[in-house]
């Protein structure tokens, strides 16, 4: 019955891996939908911006309430579609660069495209924090036949 157990245990720790790594999925999807979704509205937001541009240099009226409006609705949908592409990001274990936008994995300390520095000096383990390595049985017997 040992080996049946083990068996179980193992098909049971599998199934949860491979539900983990689906609920990662369908959230990255989830995301990446209201990614889209995000740029559309923006799309059609610069594009109603462009037509309201048009008609306020080709016309007497004064458009500029509506232009203000627009504008602002876009730089709010802009910082919206930023949020969720970090949460992308940070679901999926990567960076972007702050200088090329390249994405990086996320234990990179340099982008891979540029070069610029990724992490702060803060970000990274000091020497202090640092963990030994613990001592075995083998390195206790190795240091004491060095002595």
């Amino acid at each position: 019955m040992g080996i049946l157990e083990d068996a179980i245990y193992n098909a049971k720790t599998a199934a949860g891996f491979v539900g983990k790594k689906a609920e990662k999925f369908v959230d990255i999807s989830k995301l990446t939908i209201s990614a889209a979704e995000l740029s559309s509205e923006i799309s059609k937001k610069c594009e109603i911006l462009g037509r309201v541009v048009y008609e306020a240099k080709t016309s007497d009226k004064c458009y500029d309430k509506a232009i203000a409006e627009l504008v602002e609705k876009i730089s709010d949908l802009k910082g919206q579609l930023d949020s969720v592409n970090k949460l992308i990001a940070e679901t999926k274990n990567r960076v972007k660069c702050p200088n090329c936008s390249t994405v990086n994995s996320r234990d990179a300390i340099f982008c891979g495209k540029c070069g610029e520095r990724l992490r702060n000096s803060e970000d990274m383990l000091q020497p202090d924090e640092i963990e030994e390595p613990k001592k075995t049985e083998k390195n206790t017997v190795e240091a004491s036949t060095e002595e």
